[in-house]
């Protein structure tokens, strides 16, 4: 516990300080982190790193995740066709392979790509948007409360598992907490906004974080479960790799800006 909490100040801190930077060099951090969140994915599945598949996943990352915004150009092909080009990149490679890559594989790769370049890319975006230090420090407060709160309520009220074949710790109890937690860290950012935010927004960004950040933690302890792993990495000493880390982030960042909680 005392490693876990002395990494989690020290990586928060440094973080944070990148967040207050921003612009390129806080565009290429998240790169850098999506670069190695794919390639926790890919040693997770058991590829090598030195397949050429593995390396049309990484360029797919690199699209996804490449910081258009602060170099002030356009992405070279909207977002849909930027997917459907990697999806038939994935496919063709099982043709020239002879199926040595099969087509599970290609389609992991895939699932693979698209889950950490799109989260990741949401996460940097978020960053330069009008206000980005607010917005972006928001959902890490909300994203952080519900992981508190779901824990110390747990731990003090916990008795009604929540989902045990997935991940036998957690608590409906502690779920709620962490609910309650984020909405109130939420609607707490509202009230000091200078009216940026309301606290009707307030509080579906609270409950965004809350929910969608708990089922993406749920999501990572699914795939772990089915390959055998505690940790995707050991990047982060007691808190294991990128996407141990960053789990819930990848799906929060892009969820509130499709329901468009935040400013265009």
């Amino acid at each position: 516990m005392k490693q876990r909490l002395i990494t989690g100040i020290v990586a928060g801190i440094l973080f944070l300080g990148m967040v207050l930077w921003g612009g390129l060099p806080y565009h290429l951090l998240i790169l850098a982190m999506a670069w190695i969140g794919f390639y926790e994915f890919v040693r997770m599945i058991g590829l090598s790193l030195r397949s050429g598949s593995t390396w049309v996943g990484y360029l797919g990352v690199t699209i996804l995740v490449f910081p258009y915004q602060p170099l002030g150009i356009e992405p070279f092909l909207p977002l849909a066709n930027t997917l459907w080009l990697l999806l038939v990149l994935f496919m063709l490679i099982t043709v020239f392979t002879k199926n040595q890559i099969t087509i599970q594989t290609a389609a992991l790769l895939f699932l693979g790509a698209v889950y950490v370049g799109i989260g990741f890319s949401y996460i940097a975006e978020s960053r330069h948007l009008n206000h980005g230090v607010f917005w972006t420090f928001l959902l890490l407060a909300g994203i952080w409360s519900s992981d508190a709160g779901a824990y110390f309520v747990g731990k003090a009220f916990g008795r009604t598992k929540l989902w045990p074949a997935i991940s036998p710790n957690k608590t409906v109890e502690g779920a709620l907490g962490g609910v309650l937690m984020a909405s109130v860290v939420a609607v707490v950012f509202a009230v000091f906004s200078g009216g940026l935010l309301s606290a009707g927004n307030a509080l579906m960004i609270g409950l965004s974080c809350a929910v969608v950040g708990q089922l993406g933690d749920l999501v990572q302890s699914a795939y772990k479960r089915v390959y055998g792993i505690k940790d995707s990495g050991s990047l982060l000493p007691g808190h294991g790799g990128i996407l141990d880390r960053c789990d819930s982030w990848i799906v929060v960042f892009p969820f509130v800006h499709m329901l468009m909680l935040l400013p265009a």
